[in-house]
């Protein structure tokens, strides 16, 4: 950047200042999650709603749209035009809402999470129903102002803010493949499972030894504790900024493992934040590519590393530590414990065989709601029928551990839902390709030694940011131009019938 393209040096401080006001508006919206006292709601969600408009009045500013134009004709740096690439699309997607709606989509949101985080435990289906029947109409509206202006259905430009590039004519090919031949996988690994005997641990597990676990956990995973932290909120969730990484996880004192997975599931996600590219902090170019990406690091944490045979050698001494000695903390029982299959209510604790099914049906009500074929009103009973179809569960009359558990719809994070199975498979495909380039990969593993893993994501994922678009990303990073949902079949075959 030097005197030469001063459009682009102007929009580059325009980000910057982006940036630092969306540093705030995120640890506010953290803090409204995880410390906030309940009294504080309304005052922050207006504040919320205060700070998403004047970040909408800063990247709609008239200026702008001069300066895009005379910055694309300037001569630029290959990065320099990346990074221009993503401000562009970040333009075209806030040009295209109104200030108003923004505001108010906020509002909804922020009310309807709050008022949730009350509701959920009280199984109280009907007075969420009243906020969220907001949330989605403002959804609704959203998706149209931006269908109009991107040219796609009203459900894939919700998803683009998410996953850019991703339709749901793929997503579609991909999940109909996945439920040809998930529930036979599900029915053979359970059957092979079946003759296993599994000890459990014996508890109670208390808090404070819980979250020494974690922090422990966290540290064997290469978290920097000089930049982020570890709290406890209503639904685990990674946050805050690179330089400040917020993560939460939530506690049960009968059970540390929903915990402790929830706790390496967002370690990936912080170490992704910690590990973008420095020197272009502060612009769009070092954001994270897409949420589908972000979840590939929180499962390759989570389900590629957590899950490997190798990995529960490495807890066993952790668990001792914090719990003292028992039968089910030998590192063959652990590893039994983390890799059991058991169709669940509860997505953020399901296995990686069943998780999947969980995402299916999400991505399958939200797509239809935004689309105007059901309503609010028919999501429990769909909620229902497909819980019974994919995994043989009865969720009637339980809105609780059924359509209440997650927080996305409540915050209006609707469209997200497929990046976690998109993540998985893109998880997959990294360690595919790792393991072709090292085949030493998981004796190290076995050794101890993490360093391959992190350093090969590193390389190949966290330091590339937003600098290429995810195809391009996924060809650079495996050798594939795109996602190969093959590797996820591979691996969970290998894992769990091998």
């Amino acid at each position: 950047m030097t005197n030469a393209t001063p459009a682009y040096a102007a929009l580059a401080r325009t980000w910057n200042r982006l940036h630092r006001l969306s540093h705030l508006r995120d640890i506010a919206s953290w803090d409204e999650a995880a410390l906030m006292p309940p009294k504080g709601g309304e005052a922050r969600s207006q504040a919320l709603a205060e700070m998403d408009g004047l970040l909408h009045e800063l990247i709609t500013d008239p200026a702008l749209k001069t300066q895009l134009a005379a910055a694309a004709a300037e001569s630029l740096a290959e990065d320099e035009r990346a990074n221009l690439r993503e401000m562009q699309r970040a333009w075209n997607a806030s040009n295209a809402l109104p200030q108003a709606l923004v505001e108010a989509r906020t509002l909804a949101n922020a009310r309807c999470e709050q008022a949730w985080r009350r509701q959920r435990p009280a199984n109280d289906w009907a007075g969420y129903l009243e906020n969220l029947r907001e949330v989605v109409r403002l959804a609704r509206e959203e998706a149209h102002c931006l269908a109009e202006g991107s040219g796609l259905s009203p459900y894939d430009a919700l998803m683009d803010r998410y996953e850019p590039g991703m339709r749901s004519a793929e997503v579609d090919r991909v999940f109909g493949d996945l439920r040809q031949w998930l529930p036979d996988l599900i029915r053979r690994v359970q059957q092979k499972q079946a003759g296993e005997t599994v000890l459990e641990p014996q508890g109670p597990f208390a808090k404070s030894a819980q979250q020494a676990l974690g922090t422990d956990a966290m540290r064997l995973l290469g978290f920097d504790f000089e930049a982020g932290r570890m709290d406890e909120s209503a639904h685990p969730f990674c946050g805050g900024v690179p330089e400040d990484v917020r993560m939460t996880t939530r506690y049960r004192e009968d059970s540390f493992l929903p915990a402790l997975m929830g706790v390496i599931h967002e370690t990936g996600h912080g170490r992704y934040e910690q590990n973008l590219p420095r020197e272009w902090l502060g612009q769009p170019m070092a954001r994270a590519r897409s949420m589908g990406l972000h979840e590939s690091q929180s499962l390759s944490f989570e389900m590629q590393l957590g899950s490997h045979p190798a990995f529960a050698p490495l807890l066993q001494p952790l668990l001792v530590r914090h719990f003292g000695m028992q039968p089910a903390f030998e590192p063959a029982n652990v590893h039994r414990l983390l890799t059991r299959v058991q169709p669940g209510l509860i997505r953020v604790d399901a296995d990686e065989v069943t998780y999947p099914a969980h995402v299916i049906l999400r991505y399958e009500i939200e797509r239809a709601l935004i689309e105007g074929q059901i309503e609010c009103e028919d999501i429990p009973a769909l909620w229902d029928e497909k819980m019974m179809a994919l995994l043989g569960l009865d969720t009637r009359g339980n809105y609780k551990d059924g359509c209440m558990q997650d927080v996305h719809w409540g915050a209006g994070l609707i469209g997200y839902f497929p990046c976690y199975t998109l993540g998985a498979m893109y998880a997959a495909q990294w360690f595919a390709a790792m393991r072709r380039e090292n085949p030493a990969l998981d004796a190290q593993i076995a050794a101890g030694n993490l360093a391959p893993v992190f350093g090969w994501l590193k390389d190949r994922i966290w330091s590339q940011g937003s600098r290429w678009e995810t195809p391009e990303l996924a060809r650079r990073a495996s050798g594939e131009n795109s996602l190969n949902p093959a590797h996820f079949r591979a691996h969970l075959e290998a894992r769990y019938l091998g």
